[in-house]
């Protein structure tokens, strides 16, 4: 008798586990929206970078740097929060020694050894 009462209850149970609709846990899938993505969870420093790089700009230079050809016309471009930095310059390819020089804002400068030119650009960060 003890055994039906409990095979009923069981069965019951497990009628009642089946009709009865899942509920999704609200905090992992932020009010039924789904999961939230990087920009609307990013914070702080974080933030600023994401929106400055959908901008199109690069806060940190992360990004390959452009090839510059290094004439007077169109110089390497050396980004600086100061008024001036020093440049380190491989003059040829397979060259082991590096000259280093520095770069003042204003005009372009020359790299003694081999000619190229450098010019310096004020560059702020997003923070």
């Amino acid at each position: 008798m003890a055994s039906r009462i409990l095979l009923r209850t069981c069965k019951t149970i497990q009628l009642a586990r089946i009709n009865v609709p899942m509920r999704l846990p609200q905090r992992a899938l932020a009010a039924g929206k789904g999961i939230p993505t990087d920009e609307e969870q990013a914070a702080g420093l974080e933030r600023r970078i994401l929106q400055s790089l959908k901008k199109g700009k690069d806060p940190y230079s992360i990004f390959k740097p452009k090839h510059y050809a290094g004439t007077r016309a169109d110089p390497h471009i050396v980004p600086s929060t100061q008024n001036k930095r020093i440049v380190g310059c491989l003059c040829e390819e397979d060259n082991t020694q590096i000259v280093w020089f520095w770069v003042h804002e204003g005009r372009p400068q020359r790299c003694p050894s081999c000619g190229s030119h450098y010019q310096l650009i004020h560059h702020d960060l997003p923070h």
